[in-house]
């Protein structure tokens, strides 16, 4: 399968990235580019995104940028900086980018932006299984 029929096939299984509002604006081995909306649904208490929102799209950047590779993996390890608010209707994109990849293990960068702004960093590592995309 190409990456592109990874990543469709993924994402037409993926309600949680469908509830978001994700869209996927690139693919290529190795990276992905989504992006969404935040809707007033994903405001916590202080008017603003909840952290979690950042995080999924970076989680479904993750999944969908390591998998394009043919075998299908798995985070094990993530972590995210917040470094800006974000409020209802901004437009955020999430570009996930390979580091480094072995044979069992793929480390990511994904960058979290509105506009040119920087709102999150997050990183990532997959375990990659033996089991190809069929």
């Amino acid at each position: 399968m190409t990456p592109k029929e990874i990543v469709h096939k993924m994402y037409d299984n993926d309600p949680f990235s469908k509830w978001l509002g994700i869209e996927v604006d690139a693919i290529s081995e190795g990276s992905c580019q989504l992006s969404m909306t935040i809707r007033q649904e994903m405001l916590n208490g202080f008017g603003i995104a909840h952290g979690g929102i950042t995080y999924s799209i970076a989680d479904s950047a993750l999944a969908f940028a390591a998998n394009t590779h043919g075998r299908q993996s798995m985070s094990i390890d993530t972590s995210i900086n917040h470094t800006e608010t974000l409020k209802e209707g901004d437009k955020i994109v999430a570009i996930a980018k390979e580091e480094s990849l072995k044979n069992r293990f793929g480390f990511y960068k994904i960058e979290i932006k509105r506009d040119d702004t920087i709102v999150a960093l997050f990183k990532g590592t997959v375990y990659r299984t033996n089991k190809d995309w069929e």
